[in-house]
């Protein structure tokens, strides 16, 4: 899996975006709840944020120290999802996976049900609660995506693998019928040319017996060109033996002067036609008995290969065999059907075969200069077309193209794997990204989620009334509010009020410590609302027999 892709696993981008996401959450979370000790939840998040730059080098440390850290301050979960991630994408094995994001999910509730009553929500029992919340969300969900991911990364390496392997398999095998292509028109060639320089040794030969009574002053000569003869003979075998045997068979039968010929083709087709094949052939223009031998056995080689290719894969199907001999070209079609039976197939989607020796055919055409194609039509079945010029290396050197010869479009069947084809196009790059985006986006207001839960299930906590003091404010004395009653009972019994003071508040403290006696605390304050009085006193209690008693 790659592993520093992401939206957090990036040296500079990912770690900032990790450490945002953990300041935005202490910044809700002390905003709205007000946790213990802010202080330390804002230090943990540089300390997350450290351990997550090297958990590169020691993740499962790295992740173990976060969930502790995580349980005793929640906002640091941002920085423990990113590294739950990137483990269990990194992990293979789910056995070792399935121990770290479980070891690490336990420590975060422990490490909150410990740290609850002092660093986190006020008890165990809502420190256990914090503690699940994070470790669903902070190491279940992300692990699990990691997980995912990690395996998607590791299965398309795999395919681009096997991608790479077969398309190194395919250029080994495409050039191996090459080269057993160009032995097999070197072997052509010295059939051809061997047989030309034996008529020519022979002929010297009989010119030096004719020069040996007529003019013997050029006998020497004739033996020159006899010897040169013999010798050529030799360099010409050395040279070409090293591509191939050469007296190996180049076809069925031997190749001779008459291999492409019209007689040739239809012998082909009638072969065909004895082994139950549906052949018919289409001959346009004349024979090619002037035509160079190379151009004859390309045309040659064309029709026995496609045919050929029929009786494997196709024998069902109806065959059209067309040449043109046009005043450049020899256009050479070889078109059959959808066998029957198999609508709505091609013969080469029904059973593919190696394409060696299609590649062969397209090795001999190109070498002459002129274009081939092997595809399948729109209509189904399977074509083979090529163009040879008649004159071979007269054309300036200029290779014949599709749009020069009209032939056949481009291939429709199915085409190779490209090696090196392992990266997205930029469209489906960005639609992850965005897709990453809102993963995250979500993920944090999952967890964010969770921590208003859990801080809105606990029970409201009221402060503790505080021992009045001279010199404290009003607001500071919590619980002191003035009774109009006691207000009352006070009137005209109480002392005189301090000095400086600018008003006085009677709460309902009074105890009764005996029948018709009311003790009342007096509370006084200054313009500033500061207190500088705090007066008992008793006075006569209104009920000094019960309320049904007649008095």
């Amino acid at each position: 899996m790659p592993a520093r892709s992401g939206w957090f696993a990036g040296p500079v981008t990912g770690t900032a975006g990790v450490a945002l996401a953990a300041v935005g959450l202490y910044v809700v979370t002390v905003s709205q709840w007000e946790p213990p000790h802010p202080g330390f939840q804002l230090l943990a998040i540089p300390v997350g944020v450290f351990l997550l730059l090297v958990r590169h080098r020691f993740p499962g440390a790295v992740l173990l120290a976060l969930g502790l850290l995580t349980g005793a301050a929640p906002v640091v979960g941002p920085v423990l999802a990113a590294a739950s991630y990137t483990l269990a994408g990194r992990m293979s094995e789910a056995r070792g996976r399935i121990r770290s994001l479980g070891g690490t999910a336990l420590l975060a509730v422990v490490a909150a049900t410990v740290c609850g009553p002092r660093l986190g929500t006020g008890s165990a029992l809502y420190g256990l609660a914090m503690g699940l919340v994070m470790a669903v969300t902070a190491v279940a969900v992300p692990g699990l995506a990691g997980t995912v991911y990690g395996q998607q990364g590791r299965l398309l390496r795999a395919l681009r693998e096997r991608g790479d392997a077969a398309e190194r398999a395919r250029r080994s095998a495409d050039s191996e019928a090459r080269t057993q292509e160009r032995s097999r028109i070197a072997a052509e060639m010295h059939d051809l040319v061997g047989h030309r320089l034996s008529l020519i040794s022979l002929h010297a030969g009989g010119l030096e017996l004719a020069l040996d009574k007529a003019a013997p002053e050029l006998r020497e000569e004739a033996v020159l060109v006899r010897r040169t003869t013999r010798d050529a003979m030799r360099e010409l075998r050395q040279a070409l033996g090293v591509l191939g045997p050469l007296s190996r068979d180049t076809g069925p039968d031997t190749l001779t002067d008459a291999t492409g010929t019209r007689a040739d083709i239809e012998a082909l087709v009638a072969e065909s036609r004895d082994g139950g094949i549906a052949v018919g052939l289409e001959w346009s223009g004349a024979d090619l008995v002037d035509r160079p031998a190379s151009v004859r056995r390309a045309v040659h080689r064309v029709v026995r290969e496609a045919l050929t290719n029929v009786h494997r894969y196709a024998r069902t199907a109806a065959v059209t065999v067309t040449v043109v001999h046009a005043d450049t070209v020899v256009r050479v079609v070889v078109r059959n059907g959808v066998p029957s039976g198999r609508a709505g197939t091609s013969a080469v989607a029904v059973d593919v075969g190696t394409g060696r020796g299609l590649t062969g055919l397209r090795e001999r055409v190109e070498l002459l200069g002129g274009y081939f194609e092997a595809a399948t039509p729109p209509s189904g079945g399977f074509e083979v077309a090529a163009v040879v010029p008649v004159a071979p290396g007269e054309g300036g050197g200029q290779r014949l193209t599709a749009a020069s010869t009209g032939t056949l479009p481009a291939a429709t069947g199915p085409q190779p794997v490209t090696a090196g084809v392992a990266h997205a196009p930029p469209a489906r790059r960005t639609a992850g990204a965005w897709a990453t985006a809102l993963g995250a986006l979500a993920l944090w207001l999952l967890m964010t989620l969770g921590i208003a839960l859990v801080y809105a299930a606990r029970p409201a906590q009221t402060p503790p009334p505080s021992v009045p003091r001279l010199g404290m404010t009003y607001e500071e004395l919590h619980g002191v509010t003035d009774n109009r009653a006691v207000r009352a009972a006070a009137t005209g019994h109480e002392p005189p009020r301090p000095a400086g003071a600018a008003g006085c508040v009677y709460p309902a403290t009074g105890t009764e410590p005996r029948a018709g006696a009311l003790v009342i605390t007096r509370y006084c304050f200054d313009s500033a609302q500061r207190l500088v009085a705090i007066d008992r006193f008793t006075v006569p209690s209104v009920w000094d027999t019960s309320p049904w008693e007649t008095p």
